[in-house]
């Protein structure tokens, strides 16, 4: 019996025999099929929560523009390649939720960040010529294998400005605790689909480096939310 590529096989053959599915063969498997269509589910709304928190305050205060468009370059790679590998769905159908509302959440910022420059108008035409080209496999396989390699690099450096802007700021501006609560428990759980799915080295080693990096800027907003908090306290005192 197979749901969404899902095998219940193992599972109901066991039970109906009255013993336990084995771990390794039939439980891990199966969980890991489960969680990954989890995971797309959650990421369906993952960033509208600071999509609305930008609208509702009209400011994008605080928000490295460099990181979010890093990001929308970052996610197209990723989900080429997962295309190009024959990778199942379960295994990062996530990353065309993330890659539509980040290019959402990047159109919004640049329209609380009036005005726009020629460059950002240049990089943002660059982007939509070459996106197409890019998702549908039509590169060559050495420089496919590069453009992956380069992700990785692109995702760290596009939380970087953001770490650093937290950090020299002391405040993380309009960031959403909810988007990147929820980015980290999904990179956590990625890790483990990752390694169930028998996923590259490469793509394991991408969902470690997510975990640190929305690690640390999900400690800062907890950091610098307090420290605030403590703040206003000793004003109102």
């Amino acid at each position: 019996m197979a749901l969404l590529g899902i095998d219940f096989t193992c599972a109901l053959e066991s039970l109906r025999d009255g013993r336990a599915p084995d771990r390794d063969d039939c439980v891990l498997p199966l969980l890991s099929k489960l969680v990954g269509y989890c995971l797309i589910a959650a990421s369906t709304t993952v960033k509208l929560p600071q999509i609305l928190k930008i609208v509702k305050h009209g400011s994008a205060r605080g928000l490295s523009m460099l990181s979010f468009e890093l990001d929308v370059v970052g996610y197209t790679i990723a989900l080429a390649y997962c295309l190009h590998k024959g990778l199942h769905f379960s295994a990062y159908g996530e990353l065309v939720f993330l890659l539509i509302q980040s290019i959402i959440l990047v159109a919004v910022i640049y329209y609380y960040s009036q005005p726009l420059g020629t460059k950002t108008w240049t990089k943002t035409l660059l982007y939509f010529a070459l996106a197409p080209t890019i998702l549908s496999g039509k590169v060559d396989p050495v420089l496919f294998e590069a453009l992956y390699a380069c992700q990785h690099a692109i995702f760290f450096c596009a939380r970087v400005p953001q770490i650093w802007k937290n950090f020299t700021t002391k405040s993380t501006g309009q960031l959403s605790f909810l988007t990147i609560f929820m980015n980290f428990g999904g990179s956590l759980a990625r890790v483990f689909t990752s390694i169930q799915e028998k996923a590259p080295t490469s793509v394991v080693l991408g969902s470690l480096r997510t975990v640190v990096t929305n690690g640390t800027i999900l400690s800062q907003i907890m950091i610098y939310r307090k420290s605030h908090e403590e703040k206003g306290e000793k004003k109102v005192k």
